[in-house]
């Protein structure tokens, strides 16, 4: 079964928390703290593996997490990281976070990799804490949750060429003919319900692989038939090969045929109708389509497009057809990936200092936000008295007291930082 979409989760292991341990040793009288650091949490990484083709295993597993890290201990002993979770995904793959819509990655390269949910840092243990000041921290830091999200799953086949018409216009007859693929052939439409791959070779270094693109009807841009499902995997093609039953037994026109087909690739996205296309004339072989070719390609090769004339089921023209489509490939460069956004938020919270944060009054509530700051409180354990005045030097040193008293705070005023309520005490 061919699955092209995938909505999935994924989580980042969660950071292992410090120990809060001392020395204590016969002979060593004052040996001091020495919990040791929590461990980093797993990432979450998808990785092409050129052996998949299809996201079907994502209909059976929905979630996935990797291994948190393991707790610091005594005697200086760091917590071990949790492992990385790595999902095999095929090539063509293009990630999509579900709450911002923005793509993430597009992993096209055997072996590629992307880093989808990291895992949090490991919090650090009381041995770090010491000064000379606070000879016996007894408090430590939590470990970082790691990071969470829904993410949704495109997959968008890579082949050179892309067979594209309306169902039952000969595309599949035409790629089994062209290739050792063999997709479904029968006598009625949406015969092919995936897109197929084929390779075809003309010679030593002159290959290329061709997609046989689901039939498409008009108004496919909206949902309507099969090949709204499909039109994203002629994203990656380079050149279009557009077949049209010239026959017209299917009580159509081809020619209302061919311009329906190429409205609907300009409606889903403009760039698709620019790429370059040949207009294969099929089913020759009947005396319908011998007799509808003149009109047919006198209007085609009016608009700018070059038409051959074939029989897909007989082979007549097919030759002259894929070598034409070489010619072209030869000079187009490859096609250029998804665009893909850098994850600029979880970056700056990952790295954002302890010293940028805002102070706005809310009412009779001072109101303190700053990434750095609420990455700092949520590792602390604020029930912790120790913990709770290392917070408060911690508010002096980056100049958070003085920053509020700019703002008119008085002793007594409720500051809350982080989302957390303090009562501001004013030592001055």
């Amino acid at each position: 079964m061919f699955l092209d979409t995938a909505r999935i989760y994924v989580k980042g292991g969660d950071g292992g928390h410090g120990a809060v341990s001392f020395r204590r040793e016969k002979y060593v009288p004052a040996g001091g703290p020495d919990g040791g650091d929590g461990g980093r949490g797993g990432d979450v990484i998808l990785e092409v593996d050129e052996g998949l083709w299809t996201l079907m295993d994502f209909k059976y597993r929905v979630h996935y997490k990797a291994e948190n890290g393991r707790n610091g201990e005594g005697a200086n002993r760091y917590g071990r990281d949790g492992e990385d979770l790595v999902i095999k995904v095929p090539p063509g793959t293009a990630v999509k976070d579900e709450a911002t819509g923005e793509y993430l990655a597009d992993l096209t390269e055997p072996g590629q990799r992307a880093v989808v949910a990291r895992g949090g840092r490991g919090g650090r243990g009381n041995a770090q804490f010491k000064t000379s000041v606070r000879q016996a921290p007894r408090f430590a830091e939590k470990g970082e949750p790691g990071e969470e999200r829904w993410l949704v799953l495109e997959l968008r086949v890579i082949a050179d060429v892309g067979l594209v018409g309306m169902p039952n216009a000969g595309k599949s007859t035409l790629l089994s003919r062209i290739s050792a693929a063999r997709p479904k052939v029968a006598p009625y439409p949406f015969t092919t319900l995936s897109p197929n791959l084929g390779v075809v070779s003309l010679g030593v270094g002159q290959s290329f692989v061709v997609a046989d693109i689901p039939g498409l009807v008009e108004g496919a841009h909206m949902g309507i038939g099969l090949g709204h499902d499909f039109l994203r995997h002629v994203e990656r093609t380079r050149v279009l090969i557009h077949v049209v039953d010239v026959s017209g037994l299917e009580g159509r026109d081809p020619v209302d045929d061919f311009r329906a087909i190429n409205e609907e690739l300009r409606l889903y996205r403009p760039e698709l109708a620019e790429k370059p296309q040949l207009v294969a004339a099929n089913k020759l072989d009947l005396e319908e389509g011998r007799r509808n070719l003149a009109r047919f390609q006198a209007e085609v090769e009016a608009l700018g497009y070059r038409v051959f004339p074939i029989s897909a089921a007989t082979g007549d023209g097919v030759q002259e057809l894929i070598y034409a489509a070489w010619e072209v490939l030869k000079d187009l460069p490859r096609p250029q990936p998804v665009s893909v956004q850098a994850d600029v938020l979880a970056e700056r919270r990952r790295t954002a200092p302890l010293s940028e944060y805002t102070v706005q009054q809310e009412d009779d509530v001072f109101v303190v936000e700053g990434e750095g700051l609420a990455r700092l409180m949520a590792r602390l354990d604020l029930n912790n008295d120790e913990a709770v005045r290392f917070l408060q030097k911690v508010f002096n040193d980056i100049g958070l007291n003085d920053a509020l008293r700019a703002k008119g705070v008085q002793h007594g005023d409720i500051v809350r930082v982080a989302g957390v309520e303090f009562e501001f005490e004013d030592e001055e």
